[in-house]
């Protein structure tokens, strides 16, 4: 049987961890086992098990106090993620084989990682590999989506991590129940947009960049692949449709054994079928 994965990113305080957080416990309300993968290297703590953590394997800190390579925040992450690339071994022995698992994987926020560095399209072939079945899972702020040129950026991210990963994507935007209900109202344009009605929009007031504004609006409607889901992590139902489009693009239960219904071993006596179908044909 196949294994189940999302690829939880995101830009850094999108929700990602919140986010694992929430599914944890609403799986365990339904019944479900998800397991979580910590693949942050500069995490500090969780409110949850994790099955794995890369932080066993390398950890920022480490990298950027060794002498001999002097990285920064930024460059230290890259340097342990790349080093992770380089030990999958790691990731293999710690998922075990267990057939029929649903991990999420908890990753980093830098969004280099899912532009132009190989790293997650690595992991993701590895995964692929191991018969998983991936689903990336892009988070964006809500907050930080409401006006149109903040909208247009964090699209172009999204869009990036899908063309760059190559795997199925469901968009998200978080932290939902922090809005009021007056931005509640004015984001529900920004889920399914219209891209050049967004030039119209008076938050963007640059004329100079009129025409890349229009440019970067003509390539995401082409591509027509960005669409977002609401997402309240104190809404049952807005984790549940989150949950059921990740579960549909990675077609999670297909391959769950069909019950068959209990047949009835013996017949009422003196059932009158004609009785029955005639009570059906004067109704």
């Amino acid at each position: 049987m196949p294994r189940y994965a999302q690829l939880v990113m995101g830009p850094a305080g999108s929700g990602k961890s919140t986010y694992c957080s929430t599914m944890i416990k609403h799986s365990e309300a339904i019944n479900r086992s998800v397991q979580v993968v910590n693949l942050d290297p500069a995490a500090e703590h969780f409110d949850y098990p994790v099955m794995a953590d890369i932080r066993e394997l390398i950890q920022v800190d480490d990298v950027m106090e060794d002498e001999s390579l002097r990285f920064g925040p930024n460059g230290g992450l890259v340097f342990c993620m790349e080093y992770f690339a380089n030990n999958f071994d790691w990731l293999e022995e710690s998922l075990g084989h267990v057939e029929d698992d649903y991990i999420l994987f908890d990753c980093p926020g830098q969004i280099e990682l899912y532009t132009h560095l190989p790293v997650m399209k690595q992991l993701v072939e590895q995964l692929q590999q191991w018969e998983f079945r991936v689903c990336g899972v892009f988070l964006v702020d809500s907050q930080f989506m409401v006006e149109s040129f903040k909208f247009i950026s964090g699209v172009m991210a999204a869009l990036s991590a899908m063309v760059s990963l190559e795997i199925p994507q469901v968009n998200i935007m978080t932290k939902m129940d922090l809005l009021s209900p007056k931005a509640k109202k004015e984001i529900e344009k920004y889920l399914d947009p219209d891209m050049y009605s967004m030039m119209e929009d008076n938050s963007i007031r640059s004329t100079k960049f009129k025409k890349l504004t229009k440019a970067i609006c003509g390539l995401i409607d082409d591509y027509s692949m960005v669409r977002f889901l609401p997402f309240d992590c104190t809404d049952e139902e807005s984790i549940n449709i989150v949950l059921q489009h990740i579960d549909f693009s990675i077609q999670y239960g297909e391959d769950l054994e069909f019950k068959e219904p209990k047949e009835i071993d013996e017949e009422p006596a003196n059932l009158n079928y004609d009785a029955i179908f005639q009570d059906k044909s004067d109704s």
